[in-house]
């Protein structure tokens, strides 16, 4: 499945490997530190570039798994000393990768947090909101193998430029990790091994309960398990939006995180006339099972989206318009061919597709900022074009194409040419050689 969008898999198999060939764990690590030590002062996930400086913070509406969990990134008041969170929020998802390619976990979490332990997201944590008008809501979807603030370059230039975003971690075994909780026991038993809770401030009477990524079974059919996952992972943005929805309309509600952003702050703040979802991969796949069981999404954005898990009479059934951005190295002539279903089955010229010249499916996710060249080319994390470069190129575009299709007043139509492919760095369609 490397290919078909788990990027984490990808990355944790390549430590695997470089891990059974070294003599002891600290020869592996060196390794790596040598490998990340490349080009180390260029690193880092690059800050928002629209007029509003981005706070985000994480919520979680019930507890239990079947709650509702995402990251809120928004327009928020600036401060020069914010507190910025960690890109991987605890040490917890780094053990989900190391059961899932079984690796010890106290080596890959030197790996891990080596590599990228230091870096943090360009937002505010907790950032007090920043009141001025109603702002468009775009939902996210990550990929296979993925967690909540893995796209966050994507994220924060969206509400930087005047969006609220959540970014959604899916509950459906598609996630690396991801966390819920349940009632305390009378007399609990203490468990060493448990991770550290993500926030501190959870609820005493709660006890954190770890989810981790599912493999295929030995024999198993692949289709049932992501047919079923995407189904589950649009109600899951479909509850996001209902979440915000209730937010807006200023009904209190309760965070078990118990972070310190003033939810009430948000009523009254979205266009809910407004609002799309946008995804990665899996969470391409998500977008268009999205918009075909809520019209509330007015339109998608699917970045290079695996179809796979879709169902074939999902495509005559949606009606939202659909831009398909996708990256040089990744997709195939039959993926292309249940794209192009999609424009078959509307009947107005409102699915657009490009290509961005020399990236990979992993140029997307927030990997491609934080590896120097040597391990990036390795895994796969980069392609030949400068991630900045190729960010932008996917930002603009997407900004362009949010403008048209929910009716925004503002000045993103100056992109419009982007989602036509006319660029030196864009292919419109596709680069692939699709079946006839």
């Amino acid at each position: 499945m490397f290919a078909n969008g788990g990027l984490i898999q990808l990355i944790t198999k390549k430590i695997y490997q470089w891990s059974r060939t070294g003599s002891d764990q600290r020869g592996t690590l060196s390794l790596f530190a040598a490998m990340g030590n490349s080009c180390s002062n260029n690193l880092g996930i690059p800050p928002a570039k629209g007029p509003n400086a981005v706070g985000c913070s994480d919520f979680m509406m019930d507890h239990t798994v079947e709650g509702t969990f995402f990251r809120l990134y928004y327009p928020c008041v600036a401060s020069d000393n914010a507190e910025k969170p960690d890109w991987i929020p605890c040490k917890g998802y780094f053990y989900g990768l190391a059961d899932f390619m079984k690796i010890n976990r106290g080596l890959s979490e030197k790996i891990f947090n080596y590599l990228f332990g230091s870096f943090k997201i360009p937002a505010a944590l907790n950032g007090s909101y920043k009141q001025n008008g109603k702002y468009p809501v775009v939902i996210f979807s990550h990929g296979l193998g993925a967690f909540r603030t893995l796209y966050s370059a994507i994220c924060t230039e969206l509400a930087s430029q005047g969006f609220i975003v959540a970014s959604v971690e899916h509950r459906d075994e598609s996630a690396s990790a991801t966390y819920f909780y349940h009632q305390k026991p009378q007399e609990p038993e203490k468990d060493e091994a448990s991770p550290p809770k993500p926030n501190p401030e959870a609820p005493e009477n709660l006890v954190e309960e770890w989810m981790y990524y599912r493999s295929l079974k030995p024999g198993e059919s692949e289709f049932p398990l992501r047919n079923k996952q995407v189904k589950q992972r649009a109600d899951e943005c479909i509850k996001a939006l209902d979440t915000l929805i209730q937010i807006n309309s200023g009904k209190k509600m309760e965070n078990v995180l118990q972070t310190e952003f003033d939810w009430t702050t948000l009523e009254n703040s979205m266009d809910l006339c407004r609002i799309a979802v946008m995804g990665h991969s899996f969470g391409g796949a998500t977008v268009i099972e999205a918009l075909c069981k809520d019209v509330n999404f007015k339109c998608g954005i699917a970045l290079d989206a695996w179809m796979f898990p879709l169902d074939e009479e999902i495509y005559v059934r949606v009606k939202q318009p659909i831009f398909f951005i996708n990256s040089e190295k990744f997709q195939w002539a039959g993926n292309i061919s249940r794209m192009r279903k999609l424009d078959s089955s509307s009947t107005s010229m409102q699915r657009k597709m490009i290509t961005i010249k020399g990236t990979v499916h992993q140029s997307f996710p927030d990997f491609t900022f934080l590896t120097g060249n040597w391990i990036g080319k390795i895994l796969k994390l980069k392609g030949e074009i400068d991630p900045q470069v190729g960010i932008d190129l996917c930002n603009r575009a997407s900004l362009a194409f949010l403008q048209r299709h929910l009716g925004l007043d503002k000045d993103f139509n100056q992109w419009d040419h982007l989602i036509e492919g006319k660029d030196h760095n864009l292919i419109p369609g596709t680069n692939v050689t699709e079946i006839s």
